[in-house]
């Protein structure tokens, strides 16, 4: 966990001023510090009144205190009559009320703000920033088209105005509600522009401010080799002014920018600058404890203890403030990490409580509380640890506030309950933690990095935890459909966030549509399987034509999963691997199949679709062994993401029109591509099937000429062969082109601007010579993420790359096959593969298994 200073809930992704009415800057979140608390400057900048007292308090995180003084300053202003020191007043108070989570007087705050200024507004500015303050609101209370509508609208009266500085601080507003909204192309093409527009000004603070939260914006979006320009430059004007504490805050942003694209001693590099140079002892506490993370998850202790007693003095010099009580919750964090002395933790978080009691901060009193609640769980003083969670989530449910730390309570109470013995109600508690989570997609998954960075501790045992509960609780032998169902769709919520996770995007809906259904009345021979791998079983749900939902379940541990399955991996590409292989294969078999098996053919089933769990998308269920056949000899077979996924329709025959590239000789730098001398020959074969094709081969298959191509041709199918590869980090998820690489996000685009000139649906896309990153476990989210997001029916990918004489044999028969209007896509995908097993030569998995179906089987 990293360190997270205040900002309030659901505004992750803004880290800003309050109203700037004369002095503008720019923020947005860094990496690690995604609660950043937001500054008020007056509207006239030699005002010496209670709105100055109200700043004051405001910057120092005195929020409550905050909103005292400038409601007292509202009322003076009213009674003087001046309108405008009100209007601004009531828009500084309303982010004072959003930073304690009180979004009903903050909108009432701001209505009355804008109802003063009237129709036709006397300052422009304070109406842009105004509007800039109801577009933070609208978005952190999940209205992200709204608050996109008033940021435009912001824009124009900055323009008005002639301030250009604002113009451009509500154009990167802009573009983080195009990011949660899923317009990638559209954040980062307004981000550049907003750039551009930078370069043509002199060094000042407000270019610097503007340039550091443009480069962190650009590293929310996935940009993160332009992020980097864009953060050096801020480093290098902040030099230039000669100012230490801009100084320090560019560094800060390196130093998180590189804990991004993983450069750790990078990283800390930045980390240890960032404490030399700024005069700031929350920013130096900030970069320490980044530090120290760092230096604990390398598990070396005796470094990170040196730096706590660094840490230890900087805290008492921040005033009591939320920043004071977060800094010594994490700081706390930290201690119990490498300390197994307790007391210190408790003596930490013993202060922050009373710093949150003493300023009347009830957000940061519930997330002090809940902190110790943990603590005490910790020490396995349950009884402490539960009373008070339950008093940390009585005040955070009164502050009518679904963020974070309400999530962490619920999470936390269902744990202790858990331990009680109390099943039923760590159920309740668990199913609050997954729906507060679900309210909190565009924070938690796309915005707020802090989760991103820890998603595992973090949100998936939430879901993996409340399904091992679901389980748990069923009479072995007699499971209730009910919570079987209740269970499947708790799994694939998971799997919903993890790809929101991965590409950092809450914006994957696809169409909701009952796979039950699907099977009982239109597919009546397919059986629908969700194994789901937990800490010590296997649990294999499964849905049989016309059936209830039934329940398998398999003693064995995640460890032994993982091992097992990492192993059949490499025995899948080593042709030589054959016993190894078959040995793993038949495991995988008996935990996932064997059991229910018996009760497939007497209900004609003779397709089974496997929803995978982690580390299961990574290999070819065609491949299982049962002693004597491959599953593929018996079943046609695929994968989807479940219930999240568009209708299934059946493939159109009467006229498949292909879209096809190849690229023969990777181009330099990416020598370590082999050529592939193979892929005109598998270009021919589709066309010899039948298909009519538009093709780019080698230099003609560049990332704009397959965007021109995308649009201006009519087609239902896309087949790439070239290099690729899937990875669990959506910067290293690529196909290759003469150009270089296509990532995934660039490909998406392309592919999203055709659904802009053409009606057809894709109905499939091909990804051959493609193959999972080696070594990492959770590569399938690449390959999921690619399927889902290219918006194709189905996707038929290659998991790792095959010769190319199998390679030409089997495509040619799949889309031979493909024609046939008798058979689905999955029965395709079958006879292919039985084409390669039967040949003598290529009877081995490692020839015919590489193929998986994802998304629509019809």
């Amino acid at each position: 966990m990293k360190w997270r200073s205040p900002q309030p809930p659901l505004l992750r992704g803004v880290r800003g001023d309050l109203i700037l009415l004369c002095l503008l800057t720019f923020a947005l979140p860094s990496l690690a510090n995604p609660h950043y608390a937001q500054n008020i400057t007056p509207i006239i900048q030699n005002q010496k009144s209670q709105t100055d007292q109200g700043k004051l308090l405001y910057d120092a995180g005195r929020y409550s205190e905050a909103v005292q003084i400038l409601h007292q300053a509202v009322q003076e202003y009213q009674k003087q009559g001046d309108i405008l020191k009100q209007a601004a007043t009531l828009g500084n108070l309303s982010l004072a009320y959003q930073q304690l989570g009180n979004w009903k007087l903050a909108s009432v705050a701001l209505t009355t703000s804008l109802r003063l200024q009237g129709a036709e507004p006397k300052n422009q500015n304070l109406l842009a920033q105004t509007l800039i303050i109801q577009g933070r609101l609208l978005f952190s209370t999940g209205q992200t088209n709204a608050a996109l509508s008033t940021w435009r609208q912001a824009e124009k009266e900055f323009e008005k105005a002639g301030n250009k500085h604002g113009s451009l601080k509500a154009r990167v507003q802009q573009a983080q509600s195009l990011q949660i909204l899923g317009y990638y192309y559209n954040a980062v093409k307004l981000l550049k522009e907003v750039n551009a527009a930078f370069d043509s000004q002199p060094g000042s603070i407000e270019k610097l401010a503007g340039l550091r939260s443009l480069g962190d914006a650009l590293q929310l979006v996935g940009d993160l080799k332009q992020s980097r320009i864009i953060l050096e430059q801020s480093l290098k004007v902040a030099r230039a002014l000669n100012n230490n504490t801009e100084i320090g805050k560019s560094l800060l942003s390196l130093a998180n920018h590189a804990l991004s694209a993983r450069k750790l001693q990078q990283a800390i590099e930045y980390y240890k600058q960032t404490v030399d140079i700024s005069p700031s002892p929350q920013i130096k506490v900030e970069a320490l404890l980044n530090h120290v993370s760092l230096l604990i998850q390398a598990k070396k202790y005796t470094e990170a203890t040196s730096l706590i007693s660094v840490i230890e003095p900087l805290l008492q010099q921040l005033p009591p403030s939320r920043t004071a009580i977060y800094a010594r919750i994490n700081f706390a964090d930290r201690l119990m990490q490498i300390d197994r002395n307790m007391q210190r933790s408790y003596t930490v978080l013993a202060t922050a409580i009373q710093i949150a009691r003493d300023i009347n901060d009830n957000h940061a009193y519930a997330y002090a509380l809940s902190e110790m609640g943990e603590l005490y769980e910790k020490t396995r003083q349950y009884p402490e640890a539960l009373k008070l969670t339950q008093q940390a989530l009585v005040i955070a449910q009164a502050e009518n506030v679904d963020d974070v730390i309400t999530y962490q309570l619920q999470w936390q109470l269902g744990r202790l309950l858990r331990t009680q013995r109390d099943i039923k109600g760590a159920i309740v508690s668990y199913n609050a933690a997954v729906e507060t989570l679900s309210k909190l997609r565009s924070d938690l998954v796309a915005v707020n990095t802090d989760v991103q960075f820890s998603f595992k501790e973090s949100v998936e045992p939430v879901y993996r935890q409340l399904v091992a509960l679901l389980l748990e609780s069923q009479t072995p032998g007699r499971p209730d459909p009910k919570v079987l169902d209740q269970a499947r769709q708790h799994i694939e919520a998971l799997q919903l966030a993890e790809l929101d996770n991965f590409f950092k995007e809450a914006c994957l809906q696809g169409k909701k549509v009952v796979l039950d259904k699907v099977v009982d009345k239109e597919n009546p021979n397919t059986a629908i399987l969700y194994p789901i791998i937990l800490a010590d079983t296997l649990q294999v749900i499964v849905k049989i034509p016309n059936q209830q939902l039934k329940l398998y379940t398999t003693k064995i541990s995640l460890a032994e999963v993982e091992t097992t399955v990492a192993q059949l991996r490499r025995d899948l590409i080593d042709p030589s691997a054959i016993e190894s292989l078959k040995i793993q294969s038949q495991k995988l078999y008996t935990w996932l199949v064997k059991e229910l098996e018996p009760n497939l053919a007497p209900n004609g089933v003779n397709t089974l679709v496997f929803i995978p769990d982690t580390v299961l998308g990574s290999i070819p269920f065609s491949a299982l062994f049962d002693g004597k056949n491959y599953l593929v000899e018996k079943y046609a077979i695929a994968m989807n993401a479940g219930l999240q996924l568009l209708d299934p329709q059946p493939l159109q025959r009467q006229k498949l029109n292909a879209l096809t590239a190849g690229l023969i000789e990777p181009p330099y730098p990416y020598k370590e591509f082999a050529s592939l001398p193979g892929i005109k020959l598998e270009l021919e074969q589709i066309n010899q099937a039948g298909i009519k094709t538009k093709t780019l081969l080698n230099q003609q298959f560049t990332s704009k000429k397959l965007d021109n191509l995308v649009q201006d041709t009519p087609f239902n199918i896309v087949h790439l062969a070239t290099h690729g590869q899937f990875s669990s980090r959506v910067e290293d998820t690529f196909i290759l082109a003469a150009d270089g690489p296509i990532n995934v996000r660039e490909f998406d685009n392309i592919l999203r601007s055709r659904d802009q000139t053409q009606q057809e649906a894709l109905q499939l896309l091909v990804l051959s010579a493609c193959q999972t990153a080696e070594g990492d476990k959770r590569a399938a989210l690449g390959l999921a993420g690619v399927a889902i997001k290219a918006g194709a029916r189905s996707t038929l990918a290659s998991l790792w790359q095959i010769e190319d004489e199998p390679t030409a044999i089997f495509v040619g028969e799949f889309y031979r096959k493909l024609k046939d209007a008798k058979l689905s896509r999955a029965f395709a995908l079958q006879q292919a593969q039985l084409k390669l097993l039967n040949h003598p030569n290529y009877k081995a998995p490692t020839h015919w298994a590489a193929y998986v179906l994802i998304g629509n089987w019809l």
